[in-house]
């Protein structure tokens, strides 16, 4: 056994370049897999068809292999071209050994070489379904352990630079530098979407890493030198889903602020409306979503009674109230934006302070009615509800 050791390896090192280009078998080990798998091959042969492995399992050095070249990435081919050698080997050994012997027919040697070649074969696929099994495992773990890193950066553990440095390391995004988030609306277990919108990005000069969560589909966006707005363009010409797009922040260790923007960024889009939400345009927004019970006492106190009205006449006064404030309290614009005569809409202005008891033209009840109007499309159950 030892001499035939020695030869398979000999044979592995010079027919079997993968071992050396890979480099992550040491000698002893490969030595211990030949010698446990050349034995439990004559092990096989003696037997003929029952086993004589002293009462061990007759394939347990095959799957041990493909177990451990699993756990070391080795590629399956150059473990089972090892195993083709390894098979070649000994039968030619056999051959040698009943040329000394003398005894043996040239029947017999057929019969022999049918059977040394369905054991190598049987050993082989022994070897290459533990390997998958192991691989299968191991697939499992890295995503575990990829999805417990995501959620520690996206909750702020990479405030921790030993935390920081391994998220970085095992999503492949750079430590430092300026970063953005995205959040995406998808359904359950979307893997096709990330690595689109990766390769987007990278051909605008952003690199990016995803990871698909419930409902939902994270990508931090390392920038380099883009600016955030071009970022913006590719998403919002690509992604044809809800979306939020964070302001940009500095590092990774900041990644978790970036994440809550995007949140606040993608909720603050019209229920039933498809964009991607880019925080900078919506910070007022994302402020009354921060401070929801606020936000809803301002809806109360500017639009409540005027909420309470019939729908038909509700739909017309908020219309116009909104072209209103969006016009700065003109008029002539107002109307033109509602396709309305202007004495209907000072008709409708003249209703909404009758309802609400609140003059128009008072510049507090201005902005407290803009951000009211836009906090009530933002709260359930909404203005039109």
């Amino acid at each position: 056994m030892p001499e035939l050791t020695d030869a398979l390896v000999r044979i592995i090192g010079e027919q079997n370049s993968g071992y050396e280009r890979v480099g992550v078998v040491p000698p002893e080990d490969l030595w211990r897999s030949c010698h446990d798998n050349i034995t439990r091959v004559l092990q096989l042969i003696a037997s003929a068809a029952e086993n004589n492995s002293n009462g061990k399992e007759p394939y347990d050095a095959a799957r041990a292999t493909g177990r451990h070249r699993a756990e070391q990435r080795m590629p399956l081919d150059d473990v089972l071209r090892s195993f083709r050698l390894g098979g070649r080997l000994i039968w030619e050994s056999l051959i040698e050994e009943a040329r000394k012997d003398g005894h043996v027919d040239q029947g017999e040697l057929v019969d022999m070489a049918t059977w040394v070649w369905q054991v190598v074969d049987a050993t082989s696929a022994q070897v290459a379904t533990a390997y998958h099994q192991t691989e299968r495992e191991l697939v499992r773990v890295d995503e575990r352990r990829r999805a417990t890193l995501w959620e520690g950066l996206l909750h702020g553990r990479a405030k921790d630079l030993a935390f920081a440095l391994e998220a970085a390391r095992i999503i492949e995004v750079p430590l430092e530098g300026r970063y953005a988030v995205v959040v995406i609306d998808v359904d359950t277990g979307d893997e096709r979407t990330g690595p689109a919108l990766a390769q987007r990005l990278c051909v605008a000069g952003i690199d990016s890493a995803w990871q698909v969560r419930t409902n939902t589909l994270v990508g931090v966006l390392s920038l380099g030198t883009v600016d955030l707005d071009k970022a913006h363009a590719v998403l919002a010409k690509h992604v044809k889903a809800r979306a939020g797009l964070s302001l940009e922040v500095s590092g990774l260790a900041d990644a978790d602020t970036a994440y809550r923007q995007a949140v606040l960024a993608r909720n603050t889009i019209t229920p039933g409306k498809i964009e991607v939400a880019a925080m900078s345009q919506r910070l007022p927004e994302a402020l009354l979503l921060s401070a929801p019970e606020i936000a809803g006492h301002l809806v109360d106190r500017r639009l409540g009674p005027l909420l309470r009205v019939p729908l038909a006449e509700r739909r017309l006064l908020l219309d116009t109230l909104a072209a209103w404030l969006a016009t700065g309290g003109s008029i002539s614009a107002t109307a033109k934006a509602a396709h309305c005569h202007r004495n209907t809409v000072i008709n409708r202005i003249r209703r909404i302070e009758s309802i609400t008891g609140q003059r128009l033209d008072d510049p507090t009840a201005t902005v407290e009615l803009t951000l009211a109007l836009r906090a009530s499309w933002l709260l359930p159950p909404g203005p039109l509800a």
